[in-house]
């Protein structure tokens, strides 16, 4: 028996179910553009349904993508788990990142996954993290305090040791900054004394569903703000430091690279425009700069209800 007639279909169907559900919301939030499909194929097994949504009222790019790979496990990853030659994977996910127009609308970036190995070896991985070209407090504090309330129905230690997850992997190390303001992340999370398997996967789902009813929110209190060339201008900039971490760090971009991916959908987290300006230092006092200030690590956003 393969690895993928064993692997459960309920998170695969999942996975699919929730990519119909925020293509569906995210377009009626817009109001104008549609997402366009595009089936794809592995050569080495399986493929997935790239959604990319353009040029909307509210949405400048955005991709909202599924996909199910397997097969024989690259030389890449085999060696990292100290596999032999023929052994054989599968993995299975929802990517989804959206580039709004207005600077005063943040980037989001969502990823829940699964992966197992003909060893037995099963994990899920994920999260959900903001990048808000002008760091607004209060809809910081939201986004946080959202996250949190879901990692707290499941254990009081899912969110500070998650949140320090997305600091220290979301961290633009040649830069000494974060991305955004963070969030929450985790990876390889297995079952154990502890937790089992299906708690770990209904935590992955609530991850899920929470990003729908948190974005919207904080599109709705911003769509309306007006912005200035000065104001795009910046929003290039911190475009530009998104592409760095994502082509330098990222390890999903790596991971969908080294198992043979369709590069379109890898790379379909970039921004459609970034730009690039030589030693450009903020104002003091402006809007710029506090933003610089407060993409740090360890920021405390959240608050007790």
């Amino acid at each position: 028996m393969s690895i993928i007639e064993h692997t459960s279909l309920s998170i695969t169907d999942f996975f699919k179910s929730l990519q119909n559900d925020i293509c569906t919301s995210l377009e009626l939030t817009d109001g104008k553009s549609k997402f366009r499909e595009d089936a794809w194929e592995r050569p080495g097994g399986g493929g997935g349904l790239s959604r990319i949504i353009t040029n909307g009222n509210i949405f400048e790019k955005g991709g909202v993508n599924y996909s199910a790979v397997f097969g024989k496990t690259p030389e890449i990853i085999a060696k990292s788990f100290d596999l032999p030659e023929k052994s054989e994977f599968y993995a299975t996910g929802l990517s989804i990142v959206i580039h709004p127009f207005n600077p005063h609308i943040p980037i989001i970036h969502s990823n829940i996954r699964y992966f197992e190995l003909d060893n037995g070896v099963k994990w899920f991985g994920g999260g959900i993290d903001l990048t808000p070209i002008y760091i607004i407090e209060d809809d910081a504090r939201f986004f946080h305090q959202s996250l949190k309330h879901v990692c707290d129905s499941f254990s009081p230690d899912y969110y500070p040791r998650f949140r320090k997850w997305a600091d220290d992997y979301f961290y633009i190390t040649h830069r000494k900054e974060t991305r955004g303001i963070g969030g929450i992340f985790f990876d390889r999370l297995r079952e154990d004394e502890n937790c089992t398997f299906a708690n770990r996967f209904e935590f992955v789902k609530q991850v899920g569903n929470c990003f729908v009813p948190v974005y919207t929110e904080i599109v709705k209190r911003n769509h309306y703000r007006n912005y200035n060339d000065k104001e795009k201008q910046w929003q290039l900039l911190r475009r530009g430091r998104y592409v760095e971490f994502n082509l330098i760090y990222d390890k999903g971009t790596r991971f969908g690279l080294d198992t043979d991916g369709r590069v379109e959908s890898i790379l379909m987290s970039l921004p459609a425009v970034a730009g690039w300006e030589y030693n450009y230092v903020p104002k003091k006092g402006s809007a710029e700069e506090k933003t610089l200030k407060l993409l740090r690590k360890d920021v405390q956003w959240s608050y007790e209800l």
